[in-house]
């Protein structure tokens, strides 16, 4: 059994859709970003980002993709916005699940997330940080996605629903 494994931007919905789709599968779910702050010692990502840079957060969250998709039971899996955009990343998502692309417009995302003040790299204003975000990663998300689901005019539980049939027409 594969992993669900979901990606997108900031905003679009993986954690919050990712627990509700874990409680649908019965599965354990885990957030990638909850586990390079256990590999960073327990500093906050925005502590990361402020001593190590982007760099030693990216180092982190490949160490934690491959522990995570070395996982025998399948999860459910919330991968940080940047996860796919590493090569490395992709290529064991893709061989140890399935991977769903949760996206919306960026003024939606952009509502979503506030101000973003907890969000590094949302310095400078969300819309014009998530417009960037987008132009940069949206042919990432493109190659690594096996399913897109537009989360914009959907509630959680919608979202999720869409995200389970999905998944179950798709996996082996």
């Amino acid at each position: 059994m594969k992993h669900l494994v979901l990606i997108g931007l900031m905003g679009a919905g993986k954690t919050t859709v990712g627990r509700v789709c874990a409680g649908r599968l019965d599965r354990a779910f885990v957030d990638t970003d909850d586990v390079v702050i256990a590999l960073g010692g327990g500093a906050p990502i925005e502590e990361i980002f402020a001593v190590g840079g982007e760099t030693r957060f990216r180092e982190l969250e490949r160490a934690a993709i491959a522990d995570i998709t070395a996982s025998p039971a399948p999860l459910v899996i919330a991968c940080g916005g940047g996860a796919a955009t590493d090569a490395e990343n992709r290529r064991r998502l893709r061989r140890a699940g399935v991977i769903v692309w949760l996206q919306a417009p960026v003024a939606v995302l952009a509502e979503r997330v506030g101000n973003g003040a907890t969000r590094p790299l949302l310095a400078g204003g969300p819309v014009a940080a998530l417009t960037r975000l987008e132009a940069a990663r949206e042919a990432a998300y493109e190659a690594a996605a096996d399913i897109t689901i537009d989360t914009e005019d959907r509630d959680i539980e919608a979202v999720a629903e869409a995200v389970v049939a999905a998944f179950a027409g798709v996996e082996p």
